[in-house]
């Protein structure tokens, strides 16, 4: 009984942390940062409407919850420091746990396992000299380049990524495999001759969790227990089903 009562008793107590002594007449939406160049994770389709495997899990657990979310576009290099600043409520971003991000914010129950790959011209290695790497700012991939001491491109978003590898800029990316998968399907990465190794660092690989504000500890349980849910209800596997050819959970 006090397991079927607990969805509910989350759900209240989210509504009453949000509502300011009962003078509101109106649930506050939450604040929901995201990408719009990330795909297939968080993009805009063809009718500029936001979309994505991130996008549609964020949206199934604000469903989920009850609660209102308004979606705010912002870019991976910013978006911690804005969630633990208070910008927002959740970064619905796949963020991979490291100990500087633990330090700003919270971090929900993981929602899929990431891993990253080397995706270069032919013949181009990790380390090689003389190559520049192209990275998304403010990524763990970007991260990882610079603590190697590997020369580096920085561009905002997982989907401009092919813009200096095309260009001859950068002779290779650190990529999570869904952005991979994406960049794989344009016609000017398929005449470099692209080719993509799993790179085995353990600060590549992991568990993707939403960010959360750290005032917001209650924020963090009802989405942890809303993601339980639609993972039982099925609505997470027919996410999954939509946006990405494997399973990621």
């Amino acid at each position: 009984m006090l397991n079927r009562l607990r969805p509910f008793v989350l759900s209240l107590a989210l509504l009453l942390g949000i509502l300011s002594a009962g003078a509101r007449a109106e649930i506050p939406a939450l604040r929901v940062a995201v990408l719009e160049n990330s795909p297939p994770m968080s993009y805009r389709d063809a009718n500029g409407k936001l979309t994505g495997f991130s996008h549609a899990v964020i949206s199934a657990l604000c469903e989920e919850i009850k609660v209102p979310c308004e979606f705010q576009v912002t870019t991976l290099e910013r978006v911690v420091d804005a969630v633990a600043q208070g910008e927002y409520d959740i970064a619905a971003v796949s963020l991979l746990e490291t100990p500087e991000r633990r330090a700003k914010v919270l971090f929900a129950k993981p929602y899929f396992r990431s891993i990253s790959l080397w995706f270069a011209l032919p013949g181009i290695l990790p380390g090689q000299d003389g190559i520049r790497v192209a990275v998304v700012k403010g990524s763990a991939q970007e991260r990882y380049a610079l603590q190697q001491n590997w020369k580096t491109i920085g561009v905002p978003t997982n989907g401009q990524l092919v813009e200096p590898l095309s260009a001859g800029v950068a002779q290779a990316a650190i990529v999570p495999m869904s952005t991979a998968l994406n960049l794989q399907k344009d016609k000017r990465i398929q005449q470099l001759g692209i080719s993509a190794v799993v790179m085995n660092a353990t600060e590549l690989a992991g568990y993707a969790a939403f960010g959360i504000n750290p005032r917001r500890p209650d924020l963090k349980e009802a989405i942890d227990e809303a993601l339980e849910r639609i993972k039982l209800n099925g609505t997470y596997d027919r996410i999954n089903s939509r946006f990405l050819p494997f399973r990621v959970n």
